[in-house]
Formats: structure tokens, sequence, C-alpha cells
């Protein structure tokens, strides 16, 4: 097993070769999106962030439009220039950086193979917290572990033992997009793993995957909830859009 619990020893270190950073997409991002900060809106999005990071203050939906200008106009990235490109993004200290490398992790999401399991972990667990780490599992790392069984194997029994919070609330939250191929049996294996948790991330990603199995496999998680000792967060999180839908029912 790889030290700490990773497949890759350490994870992304607090800064990054100055080599990596200057990538020149790294630089095209940078100035595309350094010009369009806006001061009153980063202080409330660092304050909701916990003043973990610095913010410019661009929202979503606009440094998508940014971004999606530049590579129409630039061309996307090639693939196996990706790795040094999101690790220069993490590298920077504004967070709409990271949640850009996420976003071009997407756009080439048809293009990666089983290698860019080890990047999404380093990305994971460097410069942590529920925003990038949702994005990641539930996205790239979902895409990759359908289409590479074999790296999900690989990684899995590592990533549900590990003492770093975010690679297991991945496990948990990879199959959020997966609906009816969800594999319910591996979901419950990896929900048990976590009972007893105190971590209210690992807490309220339990409940979350579960509510998300709710609206495809409703019984399958009744059952589960009534036999399983969830902590009252994951409980209720868990049944939180069957018993809206029973209180719509009522109400027609």
């Amino acid at each position: 097993m790889a030290k700490g619990g990773r497949l890759v020893e350490g994870g992304v270190p607090a800064s990054y070769d100055a080599a990596m950073a200057l990538h020149p997409e790294v630089a095209r991002i940078d100035a595309l999106l350094q010009p369009h900060a806006q001061l009153a809106l980063a202080a409330p999005m660092q304050r909701y962030m916990r003043d973990r990071f610095e913010f410019l203050g661009i929202k979503a939906p606009h440094r998508r439009a940014l971004l999606r200008e530049h590579w129409r106009a630039e061309g996307v990235p090639p693939v196996e220039d990706l790795p040094a490109i999101c690790r220069g993004l993490w590298s920077l200290p504004y967070r709409e950086a990271q949640h850009a490398g996420i976003d071009l992790l997407q756009r080439r999401e048809r293009a990666l193979t089983a290698d860019f399991v080890a990047l999404a972990e380093e990305l994971i667990c460097g410069k942590a917290w529920w925003d990038t780490v949702d994005a990641l599992a539930s996205h790239t790392v979902g895409t990759l572990f359908a289409r590479y069984p074999a790296a999900r194997d690989a990684a899995l029994p590592i990533w549900r033992c590990s003492d770093d919070l975010w690679l297991r609330r991945t496990t948990l939250l990879f199959q959020l997009g997966y609906k009816e191929r969800t594999d319910r049996a591996l979901l419950f294996e990896l929900i048990r793993d976590n009972l007893g948790s105190k971590e209210f991330f690992i807490n309220k990603a339990i409940g979350w995957a579960l509510r998300a199995l709710s609206k495809v496999d409703a019984d399958a998680v009744r059952r589960f909830v009534e036999q399983t000792d969830l902590v009252p967060l994951s409980r209720r999180e868990a049944l939180k859009w069957l018993v809206g839908r029973a209180r719509d029912s009522r109400a027609i």
C-alpha cells in the first residue's frame, strides 16, 4: 500500500516547481481570469469557504463562459498536457484557478486514460475542500472508474482505508451520476466502512449517496436505512427526497 493510504505518496504540495506553474496554458488562463476579478463578490465567496482560499470573485457561469470562449479561440490543450496544466492551476492562490482545472478535465473527459486516476488523487488531496473534491469525485473519478474497472479496483481498496477523509468521501460519491448503474452492494460496503465516523463531510456524503440512489431504487435505500445504524445527519439526508416526494403526493 502506498504511504498514507494513497496511490502516490504525498499529494499536491503547497507549491509546485516553477516549471509546472509556467506552462503556457496556466499563464493564459491566469491572464484571462484576473481582469474579471470583482472584489465585492470575492469577500462573500471567501467567507462561504470559511476563509480557506482566496477568490477573484468570478461566479461559476461567468468563469465557464470565459473559458469556453478561450478554448474555442485557442483550442483545448492536448490531453498529455493536462497534468502539468492542472498542477500549475492548483499552485495559483485563488480558487477559481482550481475550478478552471476541473473545467478543463471535464472538457477533455472522453480522452482521459486510466493514468489520470493518480492525477485525480493528487488534485483531491491538494487544497482539499468539498467544492473541488465533489466535482472531481462525481465527474472525473466517476467517469474513470466506470471506464477502467481495473483502475477502480486498484484505487478503491487504498482510498476506502485512507486516513484522508477526502479520499474516503470520494469513494462514497463517485457513483452519484451512475443512477441505475450504481453498484448497490459496493456502495453499501463503502458506507459501512465509514459507520461511526464523526466527520461531518463523511456523514453528509453517506446521506447524499443514498439520496441519489433513492431516486432510482427507493426500496433498496429504505431497507438499508432501516437496517443500518446511521447517524441522524446521514439518515435525514438519505430520506430527504423520498420524504419530499411523499409529502407532494399527499398534497395532490
